[in-house]
């Protein structure tokens, strides 16, 4: 069975959301009205609805980072990772976390990167070599 998440949040600004979940995440845009917009993210459907932001706060602790909490993301394979991330740093995209390797040489190693769309909710974009490793313990 394949099944796809669909995730709405707030953003601030509707032509600032299109621009850059289009035009720097690449994602290409579905439905809308003039109060939201759908996006295909990474596969998976998001809903911006014009509102306030969801409040986050540092408090996640993964590794040695603390990452902003809630927060929305996806996993990639590496490939499309890397390319992703050259396109943020090209874009002039400001980091909260750069891109790393996280877990390095033990289960679950992977790469991440986390970000801020520009109404500041956090998105996290994963990378993994293999898939299995997704869940290694």
């Amino acid at each position: 069975m394949r099944s796809l998440f669909h995730l709405a949040y707030h953003v601030t600004d509707l032509d600032q959301a299109r621009r850059f979940y289009g035009e720097v995440l690449g994602c290409e845009e579905g439905r809308s009205t003039q109060s939201w917009v759908d996006f295909d993210f990474f596969g998976h459907q998001i809903s911006l609805h014009l509102g306030t932001p969801f409040a986050t706060s540092r408090t996640g602790k993964v590794g040695d980072h603390l990452v902003p909490m809630p927060h929305l993301g996806v996993i990639l394979p590496l490939d499309a990772w890397l390319a992703l991330a050259a396109r943020l740093e090209k874009a002039g995209i400001a980091f909260e976390i750069p891109p790393v390797i996280r877990f390095e040489g033990e289960p679950g190693e992977q790469r991440t990167m986390f970000f801020r769309d520009p109404s500041g909710n956090p998105i996290e974009i994963k990378g993994f070599k293999d898939f299995d490793g997704v869940f290694a313990r």
